[in-house]
């Protein structure tokens, strides 16, 4: 009740002013998510104002997704910017299908999407973004993203750099230009359907190799390789998907080595890589064979469509960008902008902070929820991996919650030799908000724990 905007140093109508210091002070901490508002008469005397103004203020900033009215209690900052339920099928209350990133207020997504527009149409005019682009990103845009991913990958580097539309792109330009129809390509035996559906694409065979607790065996690898001289392999390192496994150093070290022994090529996907940056890519451990593809997609937002793909050295990434502009033609070019810059000031460190943390406490309330049942997770990752009990078959488990109003997804879809596990995930970020959130998983612990034949009841 005691917050009270800072407007001196802020240019345009008071009341734009009053947004954008509400929209700083929920960024920095200062305001928190579910806390009270001054009434609009409160803050107009304060500010000595027209509470004209005031209720202009309010109303663009429950707009923008900052704010949120009570009936009969007042005005409160508000959990998240979405503004209405992602599309979904119909009768789908909460899908926790799809792997994306929540929003939290603290992102301030919206007000950064607004700023870096202004600012971009400030220093160079929107109307530059809007003609063709090289195919893999202008010279300035490459040498920007090197510099950031430099921080986790001390090899990148401007001349070996692609940026592309989304890591999906990636994938497919690595298999379009580096196998040919036939090839064998090595993958955890449940792995990213994005990737299955490349391979497809590109005509090449993926086999599935054996994991443990701590990822993909070492040992299995290298039996793949005799049974098969396997061209390639496709590895997810950081908060897997979908079993939400992270290698340990030991372990990338391990699997380094037979990549290296066994002459194989590194498809590395780092689309989480981000939100727990504490191990190095395994491509710094074989730079000389690895390709590493940098989503913004899983810690910023996926509406982006900017990726990073890292190659040995210039000739492959001259090769794989006359792929990326045959496949996509070139990356957004205003897109690039806005996350290029943010990359630049500091801001996608600010996001993809906000992020993790909102990931962190949902997944807190994954744990409270569905205490005591056999599920993998990761403390800042966006989904959970969960086995289901032995009385549910999966897909009579995923029509009856899809029934109650819940979608998620069964491990058929991440299955590369079609033995999947008993299991399915469940996409924490997905939800609208914490209490969207907890809703579904309330209904999921009631659903796990009814009786397979609920399942054949109308």
């Amino acid at each position: 009740m005691d917050w009270r905007p800072t407007l001196n140093d802020r240019r345009g109508p008071v009341y734009e002013g009053i947004v954008e210091a509400l929209a700083a002070d929920i960024a920095s901490g200062r305001l928190h998510r579910g806390q009270r508002l001054p009434t609009h008469r409160a803050l107009a005397q304060a500010l000595g104002i027209d509470l004209t103004t005031v209720t202009r203020a309010y109303g663009e900033a429950h707009r923008r997704g900052l704010t949120e009215a009570r009936v009969g209690q007042g005005t409160f900052v508000a959990e998240s910017r979405l503004h209405a339920p992602r599309a979904a099928a119909a009768g789908i209350e909460f899908d926790l299908s799809m792997n994306l990133p929540p929003e939290p207020v603290e992102a301030d997504l919206e007000g950064r999407i607004m700023r870096g527009l202004q600012g971009l149409q400030r220093d160079y005019g929107l109307s530059d973004f809007m003609s063709y682009q090289p195919a893999g990103g202008s010279e300035q845009d490459r040498a920007v993203a090197a510099t950031w991913l430099k921080r986790r990958v001390a090899t990148a580097h401007a001349d070996t750099l692609l940026v592309l539309p989304g890591t999906q792109t990636a994938l497919m330009c690595l298999l379009l230009t580096l196998t040919k129809p036939g090839d064998v390509v090595l993958a955890d035996r449940l792995t990213y359907p994005g990737f299955k559906a490349a391979a497809v694409a590109a005509k090449v065979r993926l086999v599935g190799v054996d994991s443990d607790r701590g990822g993909m065996s070492p040992a299995a690898l290298e039996e793949a390789c005799k049974r098969h001289a396997a061209k390639a392999v496709y590895l997810i390192p950081t908060i897997h998907n979908p079993t939400t496994t992270t290698l340990s150093a030991s372990r990338r070290e391990q699997l380094a080595a037979v990549i290296r022994r066994r002459g194989l090529l590194l498809f590395e996907d780092d689309a989480y890589g981000s939100l727990d940056p504490r191990l190095a890519p395994i491509t710094t451990l074989v730079p000389e064979c690895g390709y590493l593809a940098a989503s913004l997609s899983k810690c910023i937002a996926p509406g982006l469509r900017v990726s990073f793909l890292l190659s040995p050295d210039r000739t492959t990434a001259t090769a794989l960008a006359n792929t990326a502009r045959a496949v996509a033609q070139m990356p957004v070019p205003l897109t690039v902008a806005l996350a290029l810059r943010w990359l630049a000031d500091g801001s996608a460190d600010a996001i993809i902070a906000a992020i993790a943390a909102e990931a962190a406490a949902r997944q807190k309330l994954a744990a409270r929820a569905l205490a005591g049942l056999d599920y993998k997770a990761h403390p800042k990752g966006h989904h959970l991996w969960l086995t289901l009990p032995s009385l549910w078959n999966r897909m009579e488990f995923a029509a009856y919650v899809q029934r109650q109003g819940l979608a998620v997804v069964t491990s058929d879809s991440f299955s590369v030799d079609g033995v999947p596990e008993h299991a399915i995930r469940i996409a924490l970020g997905a939800a609208r908000s914490q209490a969207d959130l907890s809703a579904a998983l309330d209904l999921l612990a009631v659903a796990l724990k009814a009786p397979a034949s609920a399942s054949r009841i109308v």
